[in-house]
């Protein structure tokens, strides 16, 4: 009797996650996404694949949005132009089903997403507090994103991912993302590990903690938008997150550092949490599957 009552909660705990993270339009999306037939840039054991598709994933998102919140542009851009305090759900679900559209999806239905963003974009411009233009469609502010990003899914790929990238495999992570970063209007993107970490350490003299990041990282990190019971398991993501994020970024983003608990009681509780929600979320990814073998099959 125990294996039903198991596979019961692991199913349910699994469609609890997914309906957050995709939102109320999830079934419907991911069947549009694995389940239309039509030609792909990827296949499922590639590294991006591999990459984007692990519970990895909720550690890696954390440290992006707190790292891309260095920049001044990009951080007046959310601030300015999202309602991240009233909506950080549907944010989540907006960016998670860009992620999972040019990664699984059909050609088609990618560049429709990546279409879709082009058109976002142009319309959030503004000034900073110094007189500075900025636009969320400039180049140089894209590639930052962009890096922070991938560096932060990767680093946390690499501590709590079910598979981690070989050295090479590594490499092709950062150069099949470079599509997408390029369709989006980036340049000069990197296309190996040790490219990355030149572009990163490069824009280290725009950066800063501005009161905006402060107020965003406190919000993400203290004030989420969950139930009480849900408030645990999120820390033990976050600060699974803060501990992967640089040194540097500690003082400016006033965030803790531990390094010996960072070392052993946090990468414990990571390795759990993320194992948990892979094992939960098997079921979402069982059924991907079998959409994806339908259509090979078709």
């Amino acid at each position: 009797m125990a294996l039903p009552v198991v596979t019961t909660a692991r199913q349910r705990l699994g469609e609890a996650l997914f309906a957050r993270v995709a939102g109320p339009d999830g079934p419907r999306l991911r069947a549009r996404i694995h389940g239309t037939p039509g030609p792909r840039r990827f296949g499922l054991d590639d590294p991006i694949a591999r990459v984007h598709g692990d519970a990895s994933m909720f550690v890696g998102g954390i440290r992006a949005l707190m790292l891309q919140a260095l920049h001044p542009a990009a951080m007046a851009g959310v601030a300015e132009h999202s309602d991240y305090r009233t909506d950080m759900w549907g944010r989540l679900n907006r960016t998670a089903t860009f992620i999972a559209a040019t990664t699984f999806a059909t050609d088609a239905h990618a560049d429709a997403s990546i279409a879709a963003v082009r058109r976002i974009h142009e319309r959030v411009v503004g000034t900073l507090p110094d007189g500075t233009p900025y636009a969320a469609s400039d180049p140089h502010l894209l590639r930052w994103v962009h890096v922070a990003e991938i560096d932060s899914f990767l680093t946390a790929h690499q501590r709590y991912g079910a598979r981690p990238l070989t050295p090479a495999e590594t490499d092709t992570y950062v150069a099949q993302t470079a599509h997408v970063a390029e369709a989006l209007g980036a340049r000069d993107v990197p296309r190996t590990k040790a490219q990355l970490d030149d572009v990163l350490a490069a824009y280290r003299p725009e950066l800063r903690g501005t009161p905006e990041a402060r107020e965003a990282i406190r919000y993400l990190l203290l004030k989420p938008p969950l139930p009480l019971l849900a408030r645990a398991p999120y820390g033990t993501l976050t600060a699974a997150a803060v501990g992967l994020m640089p040194a540097w970024t500690r003082v400016p983003l006033r965030l803790p550092w531990l390094p010996v608990v960072e070392g052993t009681v946090v990468r414990a509780l990571g390795q759990v949490s993320t194992s948990t929600i892979r094992w939960a979320m098997s079921v979402d990814r069982a059924e991907a599957d079998r959409l994806r073998a339908g259509v090979i099959s078709a």
